[in-house]
């Protein structure tokens, strides 16, 4: 497991055994490109087309071009990519960041609507890829994908990537469907990456009713224990750092202990064949909750920008090795050999991305509306629409997952799986670039004026401190229970199921968990730290 670096220049496609012996230029010029993605990201940062995906993805076309034309044809690439790297190292920080800077009080309030489009959606958009896809492609005489391969592909072309969506949304202008955009791409990964591993565990050669029983079964058991390690991690963090308050004597061993807690959420749902994604997202959610209140005012801040840059670096990192690899000579030698069936397979599945994706969509924002009574808390026609373009585009999960199903250690040899590959990167690809670019068109032309600008964004430090579950539209709301509405009867319950969780968490919340695991308002003091003079000081 690892990177194979490779020669960029004239002996390229020669590789080295040992990782300690890559050649220096090698590793510089990745970095190099690295550092040229964020620049030019940042000087197109008010670009009405471009977003740094779509940056990376460009650069790292170019300069495959470039390697091409170098090394006379031989190799596009700087590195050989292995996908259980994506898994073990790049991945994580994304999906951690995700969870430690969500807007708790949205995400929260709109959960059952994110869940039903980032669980139920996802798999309904599965059912559809996999039938689908099995169907077209008997019809068009594809015949080298088994059952398994299909499935897999629908776990694969199941895997949204908002980010392109989430740059152009305002959220002062549009919480809700930022919430909801934000949610469901996370819930979606998650569900993805879940019925992917649960499809291995099974052989799917025949399909019964009883083997589609386990495989849900699997499924769930799955989503709920890893929800529960991370939620535990999380919290152990918490107590932890509350009760040995590393903070006094080193912010360099509170901040390392959070970022290796974080880390460990994810290699410890591996290790027990879980889903690391859920299990790190959760896990952040909670410390961003707990764990972040207990820290030193410096450690937040480092905490808070430290996560975010992780996370940044590998986006970009994915993003710049899909553009080169999109190259890679090997797999279109053989793709080559029959252009017609690469555009076939490329067409249909493109065709069954578009079709699942308005099956799940619109279906349940027509289910979701049915259980609101307020017209601003429905989900508008154009907001579907927009939904639905935004899990149009595929991104890191589904190439991470192609490379899973049909590589070995990065590179290609059978017919079949070359053209599954070379399929994935065209339609990632192009969702990425022409989905990508008309994102911001179609947005401004949806909703006028709802687009995100530099100076309406939220403080992330007040967002973090919103409390779990909260309902007031006040970002510094009080955490007493005092003006939170208690459910009477069985009707209110009903009526209002947010308002009644959100009444009985904060009381168990306030009431058991804080004290114990600290937050917001709820760590001791400790002479002589500063954060919790700036805590206490006014009591």
């Amino acid at each position: 497991m690892g990177f194979d670096w490779s020669l960029p220049f004239g002996g390229l496609g020669g590789s080295i055994g040992e990782p300690d012996a890559a050649p220096v230029h090698s590793i510089t010029l990745f970095v190099a490109l690295l550092l040229t993605c964020i620049l030019i990201g940042h000087l197109l940062e008010k670009s009405r087309w471009m977003n740094e995906s779509i940056t990376a993805l460009v650069i790292g076309v170019v300069t495959g071009i470039l390697i091409l034309v170098t090394t006379g044809g031989k190799s596009s690439r700087i590195l050989i990519f292995d996908e259980e790297i994506f898994f073990i190292y790049l991945l994580p920080p994304i999906i951690f960041n995700a969870g430690f800077q969500v807007k708790k009080k949205q995400f929260f309030r709109n959960f059952m609507t994110i869940t039903l489009f980032g669980a139920v959606g996802t798999l309904i958009s599965f059912v559809i890829i996999f039938l689908g896809s099995r169907k077209l492609f008997s019809i068009l005489g594809i015949d080298f994908l088994d059952t398994m391969d299909f499935l897999a592909l629908g776990a694969i072309f199941s895997a949204t990537d908002s980010v392109c969506t989430l740059q152009v949304l305002s959220q002062e202008d549009t919480p809700l469907l930022y919430s909801l955009v934000f949610g469901e791409g996370v819930v979606n990964d998650a569900t993805s990456v879940v019925l992917f591993n649960a499809i291995q565990r099974f052989d799917l050669s025949h399909i019964t009713s009883s083997i589609a029983l386990q495989l849900l079964g699997s499924f769930l058991y799955l989503f709920f224990t890893s929800t529960l390690l991370g939620i535990a991690i999380g919290l152990l963090s918490a107590y932890i750092i509350k009760k040995l308050y590393f903070g006094r004597h080193s912010t360099d061993r509170e901040v390392s202990l959070m970022m290796l807690m974080a880390y460990l959420s994810y290699v410890m749902a591996e290790l027990f064949d879980l889903s690391g994604i859920l299990t790190v997202f959760f896990c952040g959610i909670v410390m961003s909750h707990y764990t972040w209140h207990n820290v030193t005012e410096s450690s937040r801040v480092t905490t808070k920008h430290a996560f975010a840059a992780l996370s940044f670096i590998s986006e970009i990192f994915i993003f710049l090795y899909v553009g080169m690899d999109a190259l890679d000579i090997e797999k279109w030698r053989i793709v080559a050999k029959s252009p017609a069936t690469s555009a076939g397979v490329s067409s249909v599945m493109l065709g069954m991305v578009l079709l699942g994706r308005a099956a799940s969509v619109f279906p349940l924002s027509f289910i979701s509306n049915l259980f609101k009574k307020s017209d601003n808390d429905k989900i508008q026609f154009k907001e579907q629409i927009i939904i639905w373009w935004a899990g149009l585009i595929r991104g890191a999960v589904s190439m991470a997952l192609a490379y899973n199903q049909f590589t070995r250690a990065g590179y290609t040899q059978l017919q079949g799986n070359a053209f599954m590959i070379t399929s994935t990167i065209t339609i990632v690809l192009f969702s990425t670039v022409v989905f990508g670019l008309a994102t911001k068109p179609l947005i401004r032309w949806l909703l006028p004026g709802h687009t995100a600008r530099s100076s309406e964004l939220e403080d992330d430090a007040k967002a973090l401190s919103l409390p779990l579950l909260g309902i007031s539209q006040d970002p510094g709301a009080e955490t007493s229970t005092d003006n939170i509405q208690r459910p009477v009867s069985l009707r209110m319950l009903l009526t209002k199921p947010t308002n009644t969780v959100h009444y009985y968490w904060r009381k168990f919340d306030d009431g058991f968990m804080r004290p114990v695991f600290g937050g917001r308002g709820f760590t001791p003091f400790v002479p002589g730290s500063p954060i919790e003079r700036s805590l206490h000081g006014g009591k």
